[in-house]
């Protein structure tokens, strides 16, 4: 599906028209409906770097970017806006949403550490379908800080959430640019050689 599709997907969530499972559960329809609401605040505050864009309108062969994802996904609220905001920056770059509980999902070639399916996943791939790179499901020092919550009882799972949310609010997207500037990067300079 392309991103329109994936938006109409979440509002038919909000609405209730889509209830099919895991939505059908009051949970799921809260995470939906916040991560809507954080996904279009990025949209209108999040900011691309100069050094990203300038990185991403130079791609000068076909991409296929694949985005692993789903509505219910906290991370993704704050890291899918950008990677779309980032395709739309060169016509040589098709992003396709892939869901990750969907029938035709690729999350088993991605898991993280072999074992978790943890989104989102970004695939890039070349225009022959060969994968250039896969980032995700968060960036490094976020993943961190989820990891010492697994073993911090200091603190309650309430508090960890709001702590891991403003990690992301502060962060304003910074980490997860520079960390695919870094990819885009490393690809370019392999592909230059």
């Amino acid at each position: 599906m392309n991103w329109n599709t994936y938006i109409s997907l979440f509002e038919s969530i909000l609405t209730k028209e889509n209830t099919t499972a895991p939505y059908d559960k009051e949970s799921y329809w809260n995470y939906t409906s916040l991560n809507f609401s954080r996904q279009n605040r990025w949209f209108k505050r999040g900011k691309l770097s100069d050094e990203l864009v300038s990185e991403i309108e130079n791609i000068s062969e076909e991409q296929q970017w694949i985005l692993i994802t789903e509505p219910w996904c906290g991370d993704a609220a704050h890291i899918n806006p950008f990677i779309q905001m980032a395709s739309e920056l060169n016509d040589k770059i098709t992003l396709t949403i892939n869901l990750r509980d969907g029938a035709d999902s690729l999350i088993q070639d991605y898991l993280t550490n072999g074992v978790s399916m943890s989104i989102p996943i970004l695939v890039v791939r070349d225009k022959n379908g060969e994968d250039l790179f896969v980032w995700g499901p968060r960036p490094k020092d976020a993943q961190a800080l989820l990891m010492s919550h697994k073993t911090d009882d200091s603190k309650t799972a309430e508090e960890k959430k709001i702590e891991f949310q403003a990690w992301y609010n502060k962060n304003k997207g910074v980490d997860i640019q520079d960390e695919l500037l870094a990819k885009f990067k490393s690809i370019r300079e392999v592909t230059s050689h």
